[in-house]
This record gives structure tokens, sequence and C-alpha cells, in this order.
């Protein structure tokens, strides 16, 4: 057949256009078949994902290994906090006698496995020995004291220790300072002197000043935001906040009736402290009710726990979040609150409470996305 110009542009055309196709629908097809990324399944797969720094829990190291694969187990977790083992009454018990062995295990262990280590504590008022407690020191012997128990420890462990509780639980619960030794000798400047110190010894640790009822207590809010900017006044490096987060998902008798603050009012209160300029995190993070527990209980509490990691997420400095612990087994609730309990994610059988854990991995995954 005897083509003509026009016949032939045309012919071109319909070949072309052809021709696009196939290879639009071919790479429509090549889409499809791309795998997506996988959703995360694990708590720290799940922060890693969304840029943040940390998630742990608190670790006192002991014989059972079902535990401690738990707290190993990386897609969870990242980061450890020792429970009691680097507080002063059992790393300086007499003076300039420094018994560290419990301590060094936890750092040991960071360096083995690869995680982080939120040292935890300092300065408090708590668990302080006789000497230092009742001590009766002037203002620069105490701050003498100070220099050498920080200096030994903080210094210790600066390859270590990625965050400090440099100063812990310095309020009462109206938000004035408690009447500990650091505060009666050197009123307020104990803090900025502690801060300071801490930076000295581990230049390169996050420094936070660490309290509990920061989310609920406006007194004691207002208390620790007066406690960040004197220490930023006088030069201290402060770089964060830890809210510890001992919630309640009812009312019981240790909270007064109280219960855990809602979603918008936990963001609404990290976010007055990230205007200051500071990190936040939650640091000790647990969540209990009245014993014995019920599937009702327990979904309310799956509650809270979404609340607490969506408001993290949703606040752009929550830099992280630790649990008090992983499990029911060896919660320290029972102890110290009778008759309540049943606070942690994992429970007494070392098993996964499966509607928490997926209630709090919800938090992580959607929190602040609209």
């Amino acid at each position: 057949m005897l083509l003509t110009n026009t016949t032939a542009q045309h012919i071109d055309f319909i070949m072309l256009l052809t021709n696009s196709v196939l290879a639009a629908l071919a790479m429509a097809g090549n889409a499809v078949a791309t795998p997506h990324a996988p959703k995360p399944k694990g708590l720290w797969e799940a922060m890693q994902s969304r840029g943040r720094d940390w998630i742990g829990t608190a670790v006192t190291f002991r014989n059972d290994t079902v535990e401690a694969s738990i707290y190993g187990n990386k897609a969870d977790f990242n980061s450890i906090t020792p429970e009691n083992d680097m507080k002063w009454g059992l790393t300086e018990p007499q003076q300039n006698n420094f018994t560290l062995a419990g301590a060094d295990k936890y750092a040991d262990y960071a360096r083995k496995h690869g995680v982080q280590i939120h040292c935890h504590n300092l300065v408090w008022h708590s668990q302080l020995p006789d000497w230092v407690a009742n001590g009766n020191f002037t203002k620069a012997e105490l701050t003498a004291v100070m220099k050498n128990h920080i200096d030994t420890l903080a210094g210790r462990y600066k390859d270590v220790c990625t965050r400090w509780d440099v100063v812990n639980e310095a309020l009462e619960e109206n938000g004035t300072y408690r009447n500990s030794v650091f505060y009666r000798v050197l009123g307020e400047d104990f803090l900025p002197i502690a801060f300071k110190l801490a930076h000295a010894a581990s230049p390169k640790s996050k420094l936070f000043y660490n309290d509990y009822s920061l989310e609920g207590s406006d007194v004691k809010a207002a208390g620790a935001q007066r406690i960040v900017k004197y220490i930023q006044s006088k030069g201290g490096p402060i770089h964060g906040v830890g809210f510890q987060a001992h919630l309640t998902s009812e009312p019981t008798t240790s909270s007064g009736g109280g219960v855990a603050p809602g979603r918008v009012e936990l963001t609404n209160r990290l976010q007055s402290f990230t205007a200051l300029g500071v990190d936040v995190a939650y640091t000790e993070l647990d969540v209990r009710m009245n014993t014995p527990a019920t599937p009702a209980k327990t979904a309310v509490q799956a509650e809270v726990y979404y609340n607490v990691s969506s408001s993290c997420l949703a606040t752009k400095r929550c830099v992280g979040m630790t649990l008090w612990g992983v499990s029911d087994k060896y919660s320290w609730i029972p102890g110290t609150f009778p008759g309540e309990g049943s606070a942690d994610v994992w429970d007494e059988n070392l098993q996964k409470k499966k509607t928490v854990y997926q209630r709090f991995l919800d938090g992580i995954l959607c929190g602040g996305k609209k």
C-alpha cells in the first residue's frame, strides 16, 4: 500500500502512543511489585522510624534469663537505666570509699551489647548514706563532697553514659524545694553546681533534671520550670527534663483519687517545658491500678499507655521513653503501695500484655500525625 506523509505520520503517532501506554503499564506493574517498607513491629523499631533517640527500661541484673531476653530484645529496647546500682548509697557508702562493682556491670553490659545507658542518679535526697544526709558541712565542704562523688562516678562512665539524671526529685509536692542537705547548705545553687560538675566530668552526656508528678501537678511543674530557668541563668548545662510518669489508670489510694492526664494535657505539659529550650522524656513510666487486674481495667490502662507514647511523639523534642521495669513480676509498686500494681507492659509471668503493648506501640507510630 502506498503511504502518504499524512498516513505515515498518523501511524507513527499511534505507535508512539501505544509504546507510551505500554511503558506506563510496565512502570505501574513495577510500582505494584515493589514492596513497601515493613511496618515497625517493635518499640525501638517504631521510635527509630519516627526519628527519636531511645526507648528503654529500668534494669536490675538478676538470675532470670526470660526477663533478660525481654530487655535485651533490640527490636523493643536500645537503652537501660540502672534501677539502683548507681545511687549514692551504693556507690559511696563511706566518704571516699567507692564501691563500683555493681555499677560497672551496667557499663560493661552497654559496651558489650551496644546499647545506651540513662545513668541514674548523681544528686538525690533519698538513698543517701548517713555521712552525707546528716553531715555538718560548710558550703565549701559540701561542694567538695559533691565534686568528688560526681568526678568519680560520672568521670568513670563518661564513655558510656548517654544521659545522666543529675538532680533527682528536688521538689516537694507543693513545688517548693525539699529540705535536703544540699538545699540546707547550698540553697538552690546546689542545682547549677551539680550540673556544672556533671558536665565537667562527662562532657558528652546529656544532663537531665528528673522528677515525678510533673505530668499532672501544676505547682510541681511550675517548680521544675523554675529549676530549669535558674540553672540556665547560672550558665548550667541542662539539656532535658525527665517526667517520671508513675501514673494511675483509675483512682487509687496512693493517687488521692486522681488519674493520669489525657493525651492533650500530657502533650501541652511536655511542650511547656520544650518552650524553655530543653528536651523532655518519660523516664520511669508505669501505669498502676487497684489489683487484681481485669480485662476491662487492662483496656483502660492500655489507653493511658497510648496517651503517653502519643503525647511524646506529638512533641518535637520528646527524645525518648523509659519503662520503670518490664514486668509486674519485679515491680516496685506492690511493696510501696499495697493493693496496687499490675503496672507494667509484661505481666507477673513475663508474658506480654498484648493490648497494652499494642496501644503503646500505636501511640509511637501515630502520635503527632494528622
